[in-house]
């Protein structure tokens, strides 16, 4: 972590808004980078650098938004032709697809809004609402305010933490682990679900 810190802190201004903003971004396509760390550590140094808070927020929250976004038109233009195919129909049969949809046309708003805190799964709703051919604006409302929660949240706890780096870090590591949880929780009922879903399908094809 002090070198993450480190990093950061050696880079100017410029540079440091385009890697919390590449971290950002990425994370929707590659949940395991840390950018949320990064993000902590970048409130944390504007307040004593060259970067300014308000637009480390805005380049992480339009990034993460931006990221998002991305990830639910390669869904929605991908997604359907790919689950027409033997390995799709594998994943999800024509049933569990139409279940899916009529799923995040009820509720899908407020599940995009909820999984954006969650790791992992923020990264995989709003594929799978492309895939459900939810409209934009029901996938960019919730994703926005969601990532602006969350990142103007990151980037508040970074810039107040004073010289209190670690017990900053530590805080954020015991709610991720929480949040981390609930996710798992829940991605245990879709695979129980799924499983359910999946019997009945084969069992209504006999």
């Amino acid at each position: 972590m002090d070198a993450a810190l480190d990093f950061l802190a050696s880079l100017p201004a410029g540079l440091t808004y385009l890697v919390l903003g590449a971290g950002a971004a990425l994370e929707n396509i590659v949940p395991p980078v840390p950018a949320d760390t990064f993000i902590l550590l970048g409130g944390f140094l504007a307040v004593r650098g060259p970067a300014d808070v308000a637009v480390v927020f805005l380049v992480t929250w339009l990034a993460n938004t931006s990221g998002a976004l991305l990830v639910y038109g390669a869904g929605r233009r991908f997604g359907p032709p790919f689950f027409d195919t033997r390995f799709g129909r594998l994943l999800l049969q024509p049933e569990q697809l139409s279940r899916l949809r009529r799923f995040y046309r009820r509720r899908g708003t407020p599940a995009i809004f909820f999984a954006r805190f969650l790791p992992g799964l923020r990264a995989v709703v709003p594929a799978f609402a492309g895939v459900a051919r939810l409209s934009f604006a029901s996938v960019a409302v919730p994703v926005a305010v969601a990532s602006a929660i969350w990142y103007g949240g990151l980037v508040w706890l970074g810039s107040i933490a004073g010289e209190n780096v670690n017990i900053m870090l530590d805080w954020y590591a015991t709610a991720n682990r929480l949040l981390l949880a609930v996710a798992a929780a829940i991605v245990v009922v879709i695979l129980l679900a799924w499983l359910r879903t999946r019997r009945q399908a084969s069992g209504s094809g006999e």
